[in-house]
């Protein structure tokens, strides 16, 4: 598979980094910060979506509000005839299941599994080692976030401050 280039220039990656620290800053406000007009901003925003360097717009939930109070990461072994698309169509049926990727080193994939308690971890643990193709599973559970502010913990990532109300 191969990517075309999409023109991409330092005004477009000042947005992008813009809307990375507030998705909800309105073109007036991305404008004003990297001196273009709303209607520009807005016009570079359509290309950028247009080309997949936007591929969305999506809110960060902190995982302990849902429930979601264990954490854990596991390394998937499978049978060496088991392709990555098998993986994935089973990883699509858990939705405790986070993240999913394939990886280099002696795993064949490491799951992002997130749960209400240890006892629900096991249960969606054992329902994973049921596939016929997974030889074996290593379990680690996150004690703590050494980034608390990354998506991966429920944080905004590097963004600074709150932009509740603000519309477009």
């Amino acid at each position: 598979m191969t990517h075309k280039a999409v023109p991409f220039d330092e005004l477009d990656r000042k947005i992008v980094a813009a809307l990375i620290d507030n998705g909800r800053a309105s073109f007036a406000e991305i404008g004003t910060a990297v001196g273009l007009s709303s209607t520009a901003v807005k016009r570079r925003v359509d290309r950028l979506r247009e080309t997949n360097v936007i591929t969305g717009f999506t809110a960060t939930v902190r995982p302990a509000a849902l429930g979601w109070l264990t954490e854990a990461y596991v390394e998937v072994y499978c049978d060496s005839a088991a392709p990555p698309r098998r993986l994935a169509e089973v990883v699509r049926n858990h939705p405790e299941i986070a993240a999913a990727m394939t990886v280099t080193g002696g795993a064949d994939a490491l799951l992002h599994v997130r749960a209400t308690d240890v006892e629900h971890f096991e249960e969606v643990l054992e329902r994973i080692r049921t596939e016929p193709f997974i030889r074996k599973t290593i379990s680690y559970m996150v004690l703590s976030h050494l980034l608390p502010d990354s998506p991966e913990a429920g944080g905004r990532g590097h963004a600074t401050g709150s932009d509740a109300g603000k519309q477009r």
